[in-house]
């Protein structure tokens, strides 16, 4: 007869052993945000390009992208490993330090916006947004709109390449290829 006690130990001993041995994993699977306090302090060790989304709490496309862009292992890695990442909401009531300058909350309306927000959309204050900045924090591009899980890797790379110098779009667009792990361009012929 079978000792129910001992198998009911070695079971709770093997799910204590998967999450145990999973743990390392999970936490792969998240872009690490940071701050803009955060971000700047890293930046004055390690240069690195800056990607910025810009959303609010009310805004369902945001919330599709975190479920579904940002949670895409692929995308996870690559943002980790290339741009410090800074999830900013547009509505922030407190000031945020940038570039020497303050920048706070403004009542509009029933709500309001964050001024820092407004000045690198170029106050075309659309949801979720998503900023590159280059290694000076510098904006590069605003990008409106919510953006799948290919075309976000495909323009994550594109400013972190430095593609954006000297290949428009529409030619890095066609010659992209996603491959494996990674993402390499690759001329279609």
């Amino acid at each position: 007869m079978v000792n129910v006690t001992s198998m009911n130990k070695l079971f709770f001993y093997i799910v204590l052993q998967i999450v145990w041995i999973s743990q390392p994993l999970m936490s792969q699977q998240q872009i690490k945000w940071l701050s803009w306090e955060e971000a700047q302090e890293k930046a004055k060790k390690e240069k690195k390009k800056i990607f910025v989304d810009v959303h609010t709490e009310w805004c369902g496309w945001c919330k599709k992208m975190d479920k579904t862009t940002f949670s895409d292992a692929h995308i996870v890695e690559y943002i980790n490993n290339h741009y410090y990442a800074i999830k900013f909401d547009a509505e922030l009531k407190e000031p945020v330090q940038f570039k020497g300058k303050s920048y706070e909350y403004t009542r509009y309306g029933n709500r309001g916006y964050h001024e820092l927000a407004k000045t690198l959309l170029q106050g075309k204050m659309s949801f979720p947004s998503l900023v590159f900045l280059d290694e000076e924090f510098t904006v590069i591009q605003s990008i409106p709109g919510f953006q799948d899980e290919k075309y976000f890797l495909m323009i994550s790379s594109y400013f972190h390449e430095n593609a954006h110098k000297n290949t428009p779009w529409s030619v890095y667009m066609n010659d992209f290829e996603v491959k494996g792990k990674g993402c390499n361009k690759q001329h279609k012929k």
